[in-house]
């Protein structure tokens, strides 16, 4: 089972957090966000980061959180605005719908997250997945499929999504079937790449407190393969609206 936290390096103090319960074996999974400014300085501290174990879980994995909605990409756009920041997820859902994204300038965008994951890393990512999880949407999900393939064979990809009864056992039934939605097909789609996927999936809430007991809860009715994403950090970084969220769970998973 895998505990993953997201977002390193969209602020030093959410990767400085995210590094350290790695390293007490707290999470056994940290999804990096190449695309942003911090990225190359903060991957120094997942140096031999896969040495640490994880409570038996073996050793901690590190993928690719790209960036495809929301931030500012590490290329130029058609789609985002005047200072470089792509469109949130519901209007990035609704281009895809459309087929009014560029999907052209999105593929090579892909390139260079993956690109600039391994000129800090030195090696392929373990895993794929995308913040807000867009890499789900049509167009854009053969795009990372097709990329995972190229740059990262071996690397597994994040799909949202688990059975009936499992969601309806954890919090936040409505939103963990919503992403369960947006991900129908995804898992064929791997396999036809040949390419792996996590088994289960929760995490989802409102960032509105009350995580330790909702932490356990993701856990119901997992099986292996299980994966748990979730958002530790400290600090108040300009624009990280569950910024507060972040903190009650670095405090909830160091314990």
């Amino acid at each position: 089972m895998m505990l993953c936290a997201d977002d390193f390096a969209l602020s030093g103090a959410i990767s400085g957090t995210i590094a350290r319960l790695a390293r007490r074996g707290c999470v056994n999974a940290i999804s990096c966000m190449a695309a942003l400014p911090g990225w190359p300085q903060d991957a120094r501290l997942l140096d031999g980061i896969e040495q640490v174990e994880c409570g038996g879980l073996g050793p901690v994995q590190v993928g690719l959180h790209l960036v495809l909605a929301s931030e500012p990409a590490l290329g130029k756009l058609s789609i985002a605005d005047a200072e470089g920041r792509l469109p949130g997820p519901d209007r990035m859902l609704a281009l895809s719908l459309m087929r009014r994204l560029p999907l052209g300038e999105i593929e090579a965008e892909i390139e260079r997250q993956f690109e600039a994951f391994r000129a800090a890393r030195g090696r392929a990512p373990d895993f794929v997945d995308a913040h807000q999880h867009v890499h789900l949407y049509p167009g854009i999900r053969r795009l990372v499929i097709a990329a995972t393939g190229r740059h990262a064979p071996d690397a597994w990809v994040r799909v949202p999504s688990d059975n009936l009864p499992a969601m309806l056992a954890r919090p936040f039934a409505g939103k963990a079937i919503g992403s369960a939605l947006h991900s129908l097909g995804m898992r064929r789609q791997l396999r036809r790449a040949g390419l792996r996927c996590n088994a289960g999936f929760a995490g989802h809430y409102d960032y509105s407190g009350g995580f330790r007991g909702r932490l356990a809860a993701f856990f119901r009715r997992a099986r292996p393969g299980h994966l748990v994403m979730c958002h530790p950090g400290s600090g108040l970084a300009a624009g990280d609206t569950i910024a507060r969220a972040r903190m009650e769970e670095a405090d909830v998973i160091a314990k």
